[in-house]
C-alpha cells in the first residue's frame, strides 16, 4: 500500500487530503500521478501541472524516483509569498 497526500491548495482543489493505493505495478511519481489522473480525471490539470512538488517518505523528489510499498508520497504546490 502507497498513501498519498496532499498538501495547501492541491488538497482544495482536488478535494481530497489523503488516499492509500494497493497497486504494485506503479513503479516511480511519474506513473502515480499517471494512474491518479486515469482513475479521476478532472485531477489531470492538477496533478500534471510542471510546478507540483513532490515528496517520498519526507525527502523531496523529481518523477523518476522510484516508489515502493509503503511508501508516503506528497505532493503540494510550489510556496510562495511575500
Amino acid at each position: 500500500m502507497v498513501t498519498i497526500r496532499f498538501f495547501a491548495a492541491l488538497k482544495e482543489q482536488l478535494d481530497c487530503s489523503s488516499l492509500t493505493i494497493d497497486k504494485t505495478d506503479i513503479s516511480d511519481i511519474a506513473a502515480l500521478k499517471a494512474h491518479l489522473v486515469d482513475v479521476n480525471p478532472h485531477w489531470k490539470e492538477a496533478l500534471l501541472n510542471n510546478a507540483l512538488l513532490a515528496s517520498v517518505n519526507h525527502q523531496m523528489v523529481n518523477e523518476q524516483c522510484a516508489i515502493k510499498q509503503g511508501d508516503e508520497v506528497a505532493f503540494f504546490p510550489p510556496v510562495t509569498g511575500g
